[in-house]
C-alpha cells in the first residue's frame, strides 16, 4: 500500500530544484511524470477529500498547487487542465482573507497568488497584481500585470478559447496572431 501523500510531500516536490526548473518550461516527460504521480491525488481533491488541507497555510498552498498547477501539467492541451481552477481560486481567496499568505516563507507564496493571476475575473487580477507588488515578488509582477492587461482588454484569456470550445472574437484572433500574444 503506497504511503498517503501529504501537503509536505507536495511542497517538497513542487519546490525542489528539479521541479523549479520545469515550472515554466515543462516537457512531455515531466508532464507525464506529474500525471502518473498525482492524478489520483488530484481526483481526491476534486471529490473534496483534501479539503482539510486548507486548515493550515502550508496545507492550503499545497491544495492550491494540486488544483491550479498540477492539472496544467497533467492535462496540458485539454479543457480538463482548467477544471479545478475555480476551486483553487476560491481556496486562495479564503486563505489570503485569513492572512495565511503572511505565514508562507519567501517566494513560496507566489503560487497562492498565482491562482488569482489565472482567474478571468478582473477583481482577482487587480488583487493579484497588488499582492505580488506588496510581497516584493519582482519576478512575478510583470507576469501578473500582463495577465491583468489581457483580462482588462478581453475579459478572458483568448489562448484558452480553442481548448475550452469558446468562439474567439476578431480582436482576440488578431491578438493571438500577433507577436505580443500570450499562449501559455
Amino acid at each position: 500500500m503506497p504511503k498517503p501523500i501529504s501537503p509536505g510531500t507536495i511542497l517538497e516536490f513542487w519546490y525542489s530544484k528539479r521541479v523549479r526548473e520545469r515550472w515554466f518550461a515543462s516537457t512531455l516527460v515531466f508532464d507525464g511524470e506529474v500525471r502518473e504521480s498525482f492524478e489520483v491525488l488530484w481526483d481526491s481533491a476534486v471529490d473534496g477529500r483534501l479539503d482539510d488541507w486548507a486548515a493550515t497555510p502550508e496545507g492550503t498552498l499545497a491544495l492550491v498547487i494540486v488544483l491550479d498547477q498540477l492539472p496544467l501539467n497533467m492535462f496540458r492541451g485539454e479543457a480538463k487542465s482548467f477544471a479545478t481552477e475555480a476551486r483553487a481560486i476560491e481556496i486562495a481567496r479564503e486563505a489570503i482573507d485569513k492572512g495565511f499568505d503572511k505565514a508562507l516563507a519567501g517566494d513560496t507564496v507566489s503560487f497562492l497568488y498565482m491562482a488569482l493571476m489565472h482567474s478571468e475575473d478582473m477583481a482577482d487580477q487587480e488583487r493579484s497584481v497588488r499582492l505580488f507588488r506588496q510581497a516584493g515578488l519582482e519576478k512575478n509582477i510583470a507576469f501578473a500585470e500582463h495577465h491583468h492587461d489581457i483580462i482588462r482588454r478581453f475579459g478572458r484569456f483568448p489562448h484558452r478559447n480553442e481548448i475550452l470550445g469558446r468562439q474567439s472574437t476578431d480582436a482576440e484572433r488578431a491578438y493571438l496572431a500577433s507577436e505580443a500574444a500570450f499562449t501559455g
